[in-house]
């Protein structure tokens, strides 16, 4: 089991921060390994919005479609795929802190075939590639041109 958890204190409105975290569409520019996004329903994000992204992660191009399972606007965000060698869980939360947001991601997943091998390793390179994304998350939304 990998269970991955990292977060940021960004200094801008937790709605503005939520809104565009959780827009698929925005997802290449803040995730550096994430190339592309594209619904497989129709927007926008509800419970059941399937999202198929196209990614690369330790030398791999990884295909996989998200289902969002949860969805409470604001304050927390849950997305699943189950198919391909590593199912993974995301999971998005933002609160307030005085007038910026907090926001913690996290990433949960039970790899098998080739990924389960390489889980011991997955977690640290996770771990590092979650930081970069929510510290370039922080720097898109606070320069104020997202």
């Amino acid at each position: 089991m990998v269970n991955v958890q990292t977060e940021t204190l960004i200094h801008v409105p937790r709605a503005a921060v939520a809104e565009y975290a959780s827009d698929p569409g925005n997802a290449p520019r803040w995730y550096a390994n994430i190339d592309s996004a594209q619904w497989r329903t129709t927007p926008p994000l509800t419970v059941g919005s399937l999202v198929a992204f196209t990614a690369h992660f330790m030398g791999r191009t990884l295909e996989y479609v998200y289902e969002t399972t949860e969805l409470v606007p604001g304050e927390k965000l849950v997305m699943r795929t189950s198919q391909g060698p590593f199912p993974m869980q995301t999971t998005y939360t933002w609160s307030d802190e005085g007038g910026s947001t907090r926001m913690t991601l996290r990433n949960s997943g039970e790899p098998s075939g080739f990924s389960a091998v390489a889980g011991a390793f997955m977690a640290p390179m996770m771990r590092m590639a979650m930081r970069k994304n929510l510290k370039d998350l922080k720097a898109l939304l606070e320069s104020g041109q997202p």
